[in-house]
């Protein structure tokens, strides 16, 4: 079973953390994670820094603006990740838009992320239908799960298609806006969590996008099964290096 799984199968709602690949620095991306771990994450995106991020807002463009030049790349984050699960047991995704992977060979690009021992992938610029026509049964041919995403503007009749595609969870974007734009949910929001709540999806939501502290990701978990917090933790980290992690998940998840 993969780790997306038994982990979707607890029974707590899920914390994942997005960060950017070599970032603050070129070799901190281990540290991160094993630190992460340590703080009680239930899993992780590793952002692979590309230099058009389209969905992400300035914190995360700006990560990846600084990855980028420090010499990050594909090929690296492999490197760092070769004896990854030597230490790490959560659940690893790779958060990434698809020409770096494209230019990589897909197939190739797949049998590495099953050799270092990734669960998932997260491609927001790969559309669901040209995914489930070209690449799935090589997604599935190494373990990979494709997680897709879904926005409050999706219609009903698409997120079923979806759903129907996917096999893990769906990341349900909380608001049509880039990453670390918004500081609370209001009740528009909250009004889409329960919708797609009401739905009952074959595969459990995890929230993305406007999370960043306590309170958020309690309403963001009140309807789904997780949240992510990508711009918030990577603020943390740029203000306070990577040897503080410990004290920004306790902040989120202080019961846990």
């Amino acid at each position: 079973m993969n780790r997306i799984h038994q982990k979707l199968n607890e029974d707590h709602k899920l914390l994942s953390i997005y960060f950017t690949a070599g970032y603050p620095n070129i070799n901190d991306t281990v540290s991160i994670i094993e630190n992460l771990e340590k703080s009680g994450v239930d899993m992780l995106e590793i952002g692979l820094p590309f230099s058009d991020p389209l969905a992400d807002g300035p914190t995360i463009q700006a990560s990846s603006t600084q990855a980028l030049d420090n010499g990050m790349t594909s090929e690296l984050l492999f490197e760092q990740l070769k004896d990854i699960r030597k230490t790490v047991s959560i659940p690893l995704i790779i958060m990434g838009y698809f020409n770096p992977m494209l230019q990589y060979g897909v197939e190739a690009f797949c049998k590495k992320c099953q050799d270092v021992g990734i669960d998932g992938l997260i491609i927001p610029d790969l559309p669901v239908d040209i995914y489930h026509s070209e690449y799935k049964s090589t997604f599935e041919k190494y373990g990979l799960i494709n997680v897709l995403l879904i926005t409050p503007q999706t219609s009903e009749e698409r997120i079923r298609y979806i759903d129907s595609v996917s096999d893990g969870f769906i990341y349900m974007v909380s608001s049509a806006s880039v990453t670390g734009g918004s500081s609370g949910f209001g009740d528009e929001q909250t009004a889409y969590f329960k919708r797609i709540a009401d739905l009952k999806l074959n595969n459990p939501q995890i929230v993305g996008f406007g999370i960043s502290n306590n309170e958020t990701f309690t309403q963001a978990t009140q309807y789904a099964k997780g949240a992510i917090i990508g711009s918030a933790f990577i603020k943390h980290v740029t203000k306070n290096g990577i040897n503080d992690i410990n004290s920004f998940i306790t902040s989120i998840t202080p019961t846990s």
